[in-house]
């Protein structure tokens, strides 16, 4: 009978200390699972505070440095920026150790992003993305492109993409070494000229076509692009017969919403937003086929409103075949504004 009992006591202890590591094993994860979304929010948060301040701060804290004893850190960064002035126009100076950070993870998931391709890229071509839409920030070209978390190099082996953003970024100390080390380059004829004649076969520039006006008009549950009257790329890609590869990103939209802030608010946060950081919402890139391109030295006008419509049907067409995978009804129509 003793023996028994002893049994009995030692069994309900054996399922208490169970049932205390169960506990502690779901505790254990659910404060993982908290510290992850902590460092999404902290990932997403430093880029956007990066790519918004960045620059201007590293300015002010340059200039300052000029009144103190430190004047020798001033006068140095900007010797050596003389010399290295025209570096982003030759595709700047992309660091795979910085593409590959693990921050780019924890921005992927937050929202989460993907990077979905339907067709094989050349690397004896070169091609030149058309990125739609602009979004507020474009965060899925940038986490797509300028960065390694969607493993854009394993999808896309032999082609090296350089994500085109505004060339007065490039002026800002500091913030441009950031750009470059992500393979960001300026949009302007020259970088494009460069890494389209000058930089080898297999180069992928990501043009975000629809630039600010499409941004304006950029608000959850509407699917617009900017693209009517927008050919310069066009032209670029039949001067160096580089292929045009339609990309829509779906979400993109739904990130930010733009408010109007009543009179009084901050300005930054409102009831339902946190203003600077962006929902959580999917965003789905998709890698269109690439639309073969041929090399004309003096392109006409008619050459370019060919080919321009012939990428504006392929676009719809790639929006229209994916639609209904991400979320919308299949009447949803893309307008070309």
């Amino acid at each position: 009978m003793r023996t028994q009992v002893r049994s009995l006591a030692s069994l309900s202890t054996g399922s208490s200390i169970l049932s205390a590591l169960q506990d502690l094993s779901a505790i254990t994860w659910l404060n993982r699972s908290k510290v992850e979304k902590q460092l999404q929010v902290i990932s997403v948060l430093q880029w956007v505070l990066s790519f918004l301040v960045l620059g201007v701060a590293c300015s002010v804290i340059l200039v300052y440095l000029i009144c103190t004893d430190c004047w020798l850190i001033t006068a140095l960064y900007f010797t050596w920026l003389a010399f290295d002035w025209n570096t982003p126009k030759k595709g700047g100076r992309r660091s795979q150790w910085v593409r590959n950070w693990a921050v780019w993870r924890y921005f992927r998931d937050y929202f989460p992003i993907q990077l979905v391709k339907t067709h094989n890229l050349l690397t004896t071509r070169n091609y030149i993305f058309g990125y739609h839409p602009h979004g507020i920030m474009g965060l899925g070209a940038f986490c797509n492109f300028s960065t390694e978390a969607t493993e854009v190099s394993k999808k896309f082996p032999g082609i090296k993409p350089y994500l085109a953003t505004l060339a007065g970024n490039f002026r800002m100390p500091v913030l441009r070494e950031y750009l470059m080390s992500g393979g960001i380059c300026p949009v302007n004829r020259d970088t494009i000229d460069y890494l389209l004649s000058k930089n080898g076969s297999g180069n992928a520039i990501i043009i975000v076509v629809g630039g600010a006006a499409e941004s304006l008009s950029s608000m959850p549950g509407k699917n617009a692009v900017t693209l009517r009257n927008r050919k310069g790329f066009v032209k670029l890609a039949l001067r160096h017969g580089a292929d045009l590869v339609p990309t829509y990103s779906f979400g993109e939209n739904e990130v930010y919403q733009q408010v109007i802030f009543e009179e009084g608010s901050w300005g930054l946060f409102s009831s339902d937003t946190w203003g600077l950081m962006p929902y959580s919402k999917p965003i789905t890139t998709v890698v269109g086929e690439p639309i073969t391109i041929p090399k004309l030295e003096h392109p006409t006008q008619q050459d370019i409103d060919l080919y321009h419509a012939m990428y504006t049907e392929a676009l719809v067409k790639l929006f229209n075949q994916h639609k209904t995978k991400f979320g919308l009804p299949e009447t949803e129509v893309l307008e070309v504004n």
